[in-house]
């Protein structure tokens, strides 16, 4: 007997604009700060360092705790942690935007980065609640992937329209009056859920998934940013071996915060790479990218920033195909194809060249964020479907702590790529009457040459700047071959893992297991203890 499967009504597709709200400004947070570095610098005067850890603590604390604000999640009720989430976050960038010193600045990044880890996951499996048909998941689900990137991309505009008529702290202060109208609305148009039957936090998983994650970003940003280095080395290491240990307590310990045998899965092992990949090259074109804008094209970085939402007719096009192909074709198909677009998209960044038009750019780029949106939006639903409805947020903590994985994975491989290939060029460079520091400066960033060639005759300069947007050029062009390759391998393996799992991803068994704990797992509601049709659901599909 086919089993009915209730549709979404106005309530739900209302609490959907709530959580495409909260996905929105969660993402957009990423890349605001980037234009407020300056006037914030003068404001406060951090220290290099300070500085640093202003741009980059919301990252870590962010990737550091998805795991552990995921059980939560699922244990003390997604609705209710939403809901601690976004007031967290709104005093979090209250505090941030009147921030007096740079220990306090840093201190609400870090409030920042915690809120945001409470709210992506649980954003996420509220949609499994609200949305038992698949057709509707689907689309729901395809506005929530084109909302996180979407977001990423506004970021920096954003920042700049707010900076040319507030001071730095309006980049922060704006989540606040949003988290406010959340908090009044949520109550009302999200259900509840929770599994009654979690046990008590492991506090030595908690303890391992903070600092394994955290250590082994820090890591390889570390490597990145400053080269070879033996700390870094270490930090990247113990980072390794205090997530193995934490993978082993999950096999071990009476309340596990993660289900590992999802990875017996091929269809969640699937997912969770393309999540993984997907913002590897988010980061890693992106990186290359805006500065080819602004350091070769000599674009400012507002001009830069606006020019970067030209391809956001490819992300709605995604967006929309992905909805209305993912009711129709497997999976593996659709998700395979999705990366050979983005290996398009870094095979057109590879014919880039200094005095290009900058539509060779956006095309190139265009293609990577169709290609992103589209196996994100497929592979989540299989994410979010593939667990029990009650370990939904663990499953969906643990895929985008992946994706943080990937990030840094993208600005550590790409990144470092290009400047490998800028400093051998760039080698062989040696302007008349440039040495020693300055010499060792323009020889290691396209920044560092710019600086340079302003101190120098017009003759020097030019020759400078020439030189040196000819070696970015370079290594953009070999990193997008690398990009390229690896899509394309990605593309194969993950077709390979996705092969068998259906249009509806649902693991085997997955559904007489649900169904048979529906009257024990019946989620409520405000101002009801429960209707059919918030009722848990096991039809599978992504995140």
């Amino acid at each position: 007997m086919t089993e009915l499967k209730p549709k979404a009504g106005t309530k739900e597709w209302i609490g959907l604009g709530v959580i495409v709200l909260v996905t929105l400004l969660v993402s957009v947070d990423v890349s605001v700060l980037g234009f407020a570095i300056a006037p914030l610098s003068e404001d406060i005067s951090p220290t290099a360092s300070q500085l640093l850890w202003i741009m980059d603590i919301y990252s870590f604390v962010l990737a550091g705790t998805l795991v552990t604000v995921g059980w939560l999640g699922d244990r003390i009720g997604r609705r209710k942690l939403l809901l601690i989430g976004a007031a967290l976050f709104g005093v979090a960038s209250a505090c941030a935007a009147f921030s007096t010193s740079p220990e306090m600045l840093i201190a609400s990044r870090a409030l920042l980065g915690l809120a945001a880890s409470t709210l992506t996951p649980t954003s996420l499996a509220l949609i499994r609640n609200m949305f038992h048909d698949s057709k509707e998941r689907k689309t729901a689900i395809a506005a929530w992937g084109g909302t996180l990137t979407s977001g990423a991309a506004i970021g920096p505009v954003v920042g700049g329209l707010l900076l040319n008529n507030f001071w730095w702290g309006s980049v922060f202060l704006i989540n606040t009056p949003v988290m406010v109208l959340v908090l009044l609305s949520a109550p009302f148009l999200l259900p509840e859920y929770r599994d009654p039957n979690r046990g008590k936090l492991d506090l030595l998983s908690t303890a391992l998934s903070l600092a394994g994650v955290m250590t082994l970003i820090y890591g390889f940003k570390e490597l990145v940013i400053e080269g070879y280095s033996q700390g870094a080395v270490i930090w990247a290491v113990v980072g390794a071996v205090l997530v193995i240990a934490f993978v082993i307590r999950q096999k071990t310990a009476a309340n596990p915060m993660i289900n590992i045998s999802l990875f017996r899965s091929g269809g969640f092992s699937g997912a969770v790479i393309v999540n993984l990949m997907v913002a590897f090259a988010l980061m890693g074109s992106s990186v290359l990218t805006n500065q080819y804008l602004q350091m070769v094209l000599g674009y400012s970085p507002l001009t830069a920033s606006l020019w970067s939402l030209a391809p956001m007719p490819a992300i709605g096009i995604a967006v929309a195909l992905s909805a209305s192909l993912g009711r129709k074709v497997r999976p593996a198909v659709l998700i395979g194809s999705a990366l050979v677009i983005m290996a398009a998209g870094f095979g057109v960044l590879t014919m880039v060249e200094v005095d290009s038009s900058i539509a060779i750019v956006l095309v190139g780029v265009g293609l990577l964020a169709g290609g992103m949106v589209a196996s994100k939006t497929l592979a989540a639903e299989i994410v979010v479907t593939s667990a029990p409805p009650e370990q939904a947020g663990s499953s969906v903590a643990t895929s985008e702590t992946f994706t943080e994985f990937g990030i840094a994975f993208g600005f550590a491989s790409l990144g470092s790529i290009g400047s490998a290939v800028y400093r051998d060029d760039m080698a062989k460079i040696s302007p008349e009457g440039v040495t020693g520091s300055a010499l060792d400066s323009l020889r290691n960033t396209i920044g560092g040459a710019a600086d340079v060639a302003a101190h120098q005759s017009q003759q020097v300069g030019a020759q400078v700047i020439d030189a040196s947007r000819e070696a970015f050029t370079h290594g953009l062009q070999v990193a997008s071959v690398a990009g390229a390759a690896l899509m394309l391998l990605t593309a194969v393996v993950t077709t390979l893992l996705l092969r068998k799992t259906p249009i509806e991803a649902a693991l085997p068994g997955a559904v007489e297991a649900a169904q048979s704990q529906e009257p024990q797992h019946i989620p409520t509601t405000a101002g009801a203890a429960s209707t059919p049709a918030a009722a848990p659901h096991s039809s599978v599909a992504y995140h």
